[in-house]
Parts: C-alpha cells; sequence; structure tokens
C-alpha cells in the first residue's frame, strides 16, 4: 500500500468517526435534564406547539431559546415597576402600563400620545401653516405692496418709542427662532431629512433643540415686557366693530378709521400674544422643567407636549400674517418699526382715529417729530 492510500484510509475513517460521534451526541442529548440540543436549525416550541409558551419565565425561556428575555419585555409592556432613586416612583417604569380609553381599545398611554402627535399635530398643523402660506401668498399676488393714496408730506410722526421696538424686536427675534427650530423637529423629517441626509440633519436638530429650549425663557419673559406695553392700546372700542366688518378695506379701497392699533392688530395681540403665547409659554417651561413644585410624570409632560405643540401652530399661523404685513405687505410699516416714526400721510390713511387724536393734543407732543423739534426725514416706502 503506497502513502496516498494510507493517507486516503486514515481520512475515511476520521470522517465515520465524526458522523458516528454526531449521531450518538445527538440521541443522548435529550436525557440531560430536558436541555434539549443547541441545533441551530431545531425550532423551539411556541404558542401552536406548547400551551404553556407564553407564561414561561426567564429561566425557562433561556432553557428552550437563550438570549431570548421576552418574559421580562412582557412585564415591562405591562407596567412592571422596578427600582429608582428619582423622585417619582413611575421612573422606575420603563414602558407606561396600558389603559383603556373611552371607544377604544386597550391602549399604551405613550403610545397613544405618540399617534396623537403623529396623526393630528403633524399632518393638521403642517397643513395649517401650508395653508396659511398659500393664502398669503396669493394676496400678495393679487394686490401686492399696499401703497398709499396720497403723496408723503415729510413730516414724521413718532408711532413707537426706542423701548417699544426694543421689546417688540427681543420678542420677534426669540419667536422666529422658536418657530424655525420648532418646525424643523416636527416637520424637518419630512422636507429637510431627503435633502441633507441623517448624518447633518441629526446634528442640526440637536443644535435647534438647545437653541429651542434656551431662547424659551428670554420669549417668556420678553413676552410679558410686550404685553404690559402695548396692552392700553389694544384695549376694544366700539370702532374696531366697524373695522372687522368691512375687512379693514383690504378688499375693497377704502381704508377704515382706526386708533394706533386697528382690529386686526387688536386681534392678533388678545389672541396671539396673550392667549397663545401664554399657553405656549406656560406648556414650554413645563416641558423645559422650570415650573417649581410641578409634577413632572409622564403623563403631565405629554399632555404639556400636546397642548405646546398645538398652541404654536395656532400661533406661527397668526403671526404669518402679522410678519407679512409688517414687511412687504403694507409701505412704511417695516419702516415704522425700524426708526419709530411714519410719515404723516400714512398715519393719517391707516389709522385716522390715532391721527386725528395727536391733531387735538390728546396723545402727548413727543410722539410728534415735528413738535419735538426732531428733524422731519421723508420716510421709504
Amino acid at each position: 500500500m503506497n502513502r496516498t492510500s494510507r493517507w486516503l484510509g486514515w481520512l475515511a475513517a476520521l470522517t465515520l468517526g465524526l458522523a458516528s460521534a454526531g449521531a450518538w451526541a445527538q440521541q443522548a442529548a435529550p436525557a440531560v435534564a430536558g436541555v434539549q440540543s443547541a441545533n441551530i436549525f431545531q425550532v423551539a416550541p411556541d404558542a401552536a406547539t406548547d400551551p404553556n409558551y407564553a407564561q414561561q419565565t426567564n429561566g425557562e425561556r433561556a432553557k428552550v431559546q437563550p438570549g431570548n428575555n421576552a418574559p421580562m419585555w412582557r412585564a415591562v409592556g405591562q407596567g412592571s415597576t422596578g427600582v429608582t432613586n428619582f423622585p417619582y416612583a413611575e421612573y422606575g417604569t420603563l414602558i407606561q402600563p396600558f389603559v383603556q380609553y373611552p371607544g377604544s381599545r386597550l391602549t399604551n398611554a405613550g403610545e397613544a400620545w405618540r399617534q396623537v402627535r403623529n396623526h393630528w399635530l403633524i399632518p393638521y398643523g403642517g397643513s395649517l401653516l401650508l395653508i396659511v402660506a398659500l393664502a398669503i401668498g396669493l394676496f400678495y399676488w393679487r394686490k401686492g405692496t399696499l401703497q398709499l393714496h396720497g403723496a408723503e408730506t415729510g413730516r414724521q410722526i413718532e408711532r413707537f418709542t426706542a423701548f417699544e421696538r426694543a421689546a417688540h424686536w427681543t420678542n420677534a427675534i426669540a419667536f422666529v427662532c422658536l418657530a424655525v427650530s420648532g418646525i424643523v423637529m416636527a416637520f424637518g423629517k419630512f422636507f429637510l431629512l431627503p435633502v441633507i441626509g441623517t448624518h447633518l440633519f441629526g446634528w442640526l436638530t440637536y443644535a435647534l433643540k438647545n437653541l429651542h429650549n434656551f431662547t424659551g425663557p428670554l420669549f417668556a419673559v420678553s413676552l410679558v415686557v410686550v404685553i404690559l406695553t402695548f396692552v392700553r392700546d389694544n384695549l376694544p372700542s366700539k370702532d374696531d366693530i366697524t373695522w372687522l366688518l368691512k375687512g379693514g378695506g383690504l378688499f375693497g379701497g377704502e381704508e377704515v378709521p382706526s386708533y394706533r392699533f386697528n382690529a386686526g392688530e387688536k386681534v392678533l395681540f388678545w389672541g396671539g400674544v396673550f392667549l397663545f403665547g401664554l399657553i405656549v409659554v406656560a406648556s414650554g417651561l413645563v416641558l423645559d422643567k422650570l415650573v417649581p413644585g410641578f409634577d413632572y410624570l409622564r403623563a403631565n409632560m405629554q399632555i404639556a407636549h400636546m397642548v405646546h405643540a398645538a398652541a404654536a401652530v395656532v400661533m406661527m399661523a397668526m403671526f404669518m400674517g402679522h410678519i407679512y404685513m409688517g414687511t412687504v405687505g403694507m409701505s412704511g410699516a417695516y419702516q415704522a418699526m425700524k426708526t419709530g416714526y411714519v410719515d404723516e400721510t400714512w398715519a393719517k390713511e391707516h389709522h385716522q382715529l390715532w391721527y386725528d387724536d395727536i391733531q387735538a393734543g390728546k396723545i402727548p407732543a413727543q410722539r410728534s417729530a415735528q413738535a419735538s423739534g426732531a428733524t422731519a426725514q421723508p420716510v421709504k416706502a
């Protein structure tokens, strides 16, 4: 027998020996204290073959399917509470327990909040903002920038003091930062993520989240200052009804007389600034955990988030119109907040009752640049 034949004989004997050992091990394995074979191709019992499958403990499941912790996660999903050093016992509950809402199936509270956000706040809130933007675009396309009917006189009237402008711009800048960051965090994955990719979008949203959190308190303080500064001139009057019935003259050629702020601006003040502004601030401070003595439980935070998001969307929709009219929508409006002064013709056409009070001396003389000795400069359109 040559060397090649001997090597082939030894190889055949080794193969037969390994095969016999494997067969013996497979037959002997079930007799070892109930431990089954580790053969990865063997199908483990499930609910169809073992009626006690769902009731198995972690230890029993580990014998059948090593690494399968389904019983543990099932207990977690049922609201199992562990030990925690946090101030609230529920912080030891990894997943909120399932609850029964009226007229609905058994639902996890956290999942219910997610469904409200994804199926109500996001689609309807985004639709509202898009509809308002489209309406503003159509209005500008049809009307363009509203111009003065008469010629400018060159005589200037002070409309906003330096303090009023500082309060307004501080609040406006904070609002824009919050609005932009909020829109990106809420809707960015639909219009921005496909463009810039996940990596850059992740960094951007992380930065905007921190900007949002730290700008919120500034917005809250400046909002209170704005309310206290302008509340007197935004008190309702009987002339506001006429202004509202005629739509402020936006859809006709007639200017409706008004005082320092017309009815549209008063609606924005009491609705957008006072009502929804304070709701956004209060819910935002809760989300920032800046309210002393408040119970920061999951349910409370979820409610605060839903209130915050809904109020913020309505507030943004209202202020989109205000920003439009204060910039490209009306000639001279942006100049008034930039310099503090408007032309006499602008005051007479847009706020005639306010202009009449100035002429009658009912408003302090220092509100007029001419009366206070200031040099009159023409306001650029």
